[in-house]
């Protein structure tokens, strides 16, 4: 057995996810950083994807509002971030309702001005949705 046996199963499972979830995102990440760290677009899929959020255990809805609520408390610095995922948290079937309560929510752990900034950038996500 190859030693990247696991490491190729663990990349297939997180390419199938983050293409659900996220389309063309490794290729976006590997065009803008690959030049400057190499392999990074692939071992975000793999390592991301494929080892912790492919685990099952919970839903992806679930999952997706919980890293929606962590990158609300983390606050300004994670708003591109924070916008990717809520794009992904909808594709999943998180209603713009469900998004706003967490992110509201989370004014009690990351304070007011994480909590109006990330609803700035779901703001701007639900505008992006319905300019479609």
């Amino acid at each position: 057995m190859s030693l990247n046996a696991p490491h190729n199963d663990t990349y297939a499972k997180g390419k199938a996810l983050s293409e659900q979830v996220n389309p063309g995102m490794e290729d976006a990440l590997r065009a803008r950083y690959d030049a400057l760290v190499p392999g990074m677009a692939r071992t975000v899929v793999d390592v991301a994807y494929g080892q912790f959020y492919a685990r099952g255990t919970v839903d992806e809805k679930t999952r997706l509002l919980a890293t929606v609520a962590a990158l609300t408390a983390l606050g300004g610095q994670t708003r591109p971030q924070l916008k990717v995922n809520i794009a992904s948290a909808r594709a999943v079937g998180a209603s713009r309702e469900e998004i706003c309560e967490i992110i509201f929510q989370m004014a009690l752990y990351g304070g007011l001005p994480s909590m109006i900034n990330a609803l700035n950038g779901a703001l701007e996500v639900f505008e992006a949705e319905d300019a479609e």
